[in-house]
């Protein structure tokens, strides 16, 4: 009896790992779908990736070192990356950290920006993401950090 309780336990471990690697892989696709149209600078692809509600937001320094958080219209952002020719706007990002609580998503991604093949400047990606009825993961929530100094440039 006890082999048959512990075989069990083992096959829902199994089934629950598969299916957080799943959510996790679907994660994945929405931020690099960001990424992808960017890139490519398509303003259908960049909208496809974000809630109607969506938030971005910019941690910066301004006068006197001043900690600054901008907001950004994702719409503006979205029509600006979309007039970019493609290949410009590059943004290479590493997975750090995926956490989930059923249809919520965060997401810490270190990236590195480059413009026209040029280092631009890297920091940190943070997404909120949610799964929506459709079974869909989106964009709800984005901020970032930027930074010119202490860069690790590939």
């Amino acid at each position: 009896m006890t082999k048959k309780i512990l075989l069990s336990l083992m096959i829902l471990s199994n089934c629950y790992a598969s299916f957080a690697q799943k959510e996790e892989d679907s994660i994945k696709m929405v931020v690099n779908k960001l990424f992808i149209a960017m890139k490519s600078s398509n303003a259908t692809m960049l909208r496809e990736c974000f809630t109607d509600s969506a938030i971005m937001q910019t941690i910066t320094y301004g006068k006197e070192n001043k900690l600054l958080v901008k907001n950004e219209s994702v719409y503006a952002f979205i029509e600006t990356i979309s007039h970019l020719p493609k290949d410009i706007a590059d943004e290479r990002i590493v997975f750090d950290i995926i956490k989930v609580d059923g249809p919520l998503a965060n997401v810490w991604t270190p990236y590195q920006f480059y413009y026209n093949n040029k280092f631009s400047h890297c920091g940190v990606d943070n997404f909120v993401l949610v799964k929506l009825s459709s079974g869909n993961w989106k964009i709800q929530y984005l901020i970032d950090t930027r930074k010119k100094d202490g860069c690790i440039v590939n």
